[in-house]
């Protein structure tokens, strides 16, 4: 042993200032900041949902901001946006998916990430027991998109739905307390995420084709006599319009049964995700409405309408009384498991 004068053990100064990192749910911030920063995401880069996201009760709010917030970030590191806008070409997308991946593992085993969506995530996570496996599916979506890939089937698209959002819709459901075990509940909080998307998918064909993709099945875009990246020309806008139609109609069908799920949540809970349903569907509906004109600008609601889809739902979630669904939607977690073991 190195001593000095005196026979004291020598200490190096520099490695005695090393600390350990210390593991914290949220990297270690402040909760209250991060539900401020999450909501400050939610305002700017959801309009609709943040609407409707008020309707909770405070609990869920706050971790339903959270959850927001990380999705949010996540999508934007992929398109290379900021909080929803124009796309961009899709460079380097192998690098963006890692960093997703990375920092989502940090965040779960409560490391500070640099990134405050993502320490939102880790801080929701806690709370209700968000997995890794929970993260991983929705992280399958953006790999998608980085292997450039293009649905064949309409059942390749709800594939993809399934992944970019109803995997979303599953988690929304395990913030809102529906147990792990309820498969049937589950899946049709799986159905409200793919019912967003397919909205999704018809209002923003011309923004996803300006980035290099499509979501429109390759088998739908053969039926139409519609050759490989034309979909977008001016003269076929009336195919168009009517595969929009086709998703809207496929929209309607996962509402339905969403709203049998919903049925079994809490009062504010209910209202809450009735609204987004029902703010989310009318961008469907208009776009069918639209037809061939749906994509000369984008399609959105006013504050108004807003207003009036929340009196809507606050009815629907008083009376509770959801209509009887058709037959189930060919697409559950199950089929999904089943598909990719082929």
């Amino acid at each position: 042993m190195n001593t000095f004068a005196g026979n004291q053990p020598y200490t190096n100064p520099t490695t005695s200032l090393i600390r350990p990192t210390l593991r914290e749910a949220g990297g270690g911030r402040n909760r209250e900041n991060l539900v401020e920063r999450s909501w400050q995401i939610i305002a700017a880069g959801s309009k609709s949902f943040a609407a409707a996201s008020m309707l909770f009760d405070l609990t869920t709010r706050e971790q339903v901001w959270m959850l927001y917030a990380w999705c949010r970030r996540c999508d934007d590191l992929i398109d290379g946006q900021e909080l929803g806008g124009a796309l961009d070409r899709q460079a380097g997308l192998a690098d963006r998916v890692r960093i997703l991946r990375v920092l989502t593992r940090a965040a779960l085993n409560r490391q500070p990430t640099a990134e405050v969506a993502f320490d939102a995530y880790g801080q929701v996570s806690s709370e209700v027991g968000l997995t890794i496996e929970d993260a991983e599916e929705v992280i399958a979506g953006f790999e998608l998109d980085e292997k450039d890939w293009r649905p064949r089937t309409e059942d390749d698209m709800l594939r993809y739905c399934y992944y970019v959002a109803g995997a979303v819709g599953l988690m929304m459901g395990i913030v809102m307390g529906v147990d792990r075990k309820d498969d049937e509940t589950l899946d049709q909080a799986v159905d409200l995420g793919i019912a967003f998307q397919l909205a999704n998918i018809a209002r923003d064909i011309l923004e996803d084709d300006a980035a290099g993709r499509c979501y429109l099945p390759l088998d739908w875009l053969v039926e139409q006599d519609i050759e490989p990246g034309q979909h977008t020309k001016p003269h076929h806008r009336e195919e168009l319009a009517e595969m929009a139609d086709r998703l809207i109609t496929l929209m309607e069908r996962h509402q339905e049964h969403a709203r049998l799920g919903i049925a079994k949540l809490k009062f504010r809970q209910r209202w809450a995700i009735l609204a987004a349903l029902r703010i989310y569907g009318d961008i469907g509906l208009k776009v069918r409405a639209a037809g061939t004109e749906a994509w000369n600008g984008r399609i959105t609601t006013s504050g108004w309408e807003k207003l009036r889809h929340v009196a809507g739902a606050f009815r629907d979630a008083l009376d509770n009384w959801p209509p009887p669904a058709p037959s189930g939607p060919r697409w559950t977690r199950a089929k999904l498991k089943e598909s990719n073991s082929d």
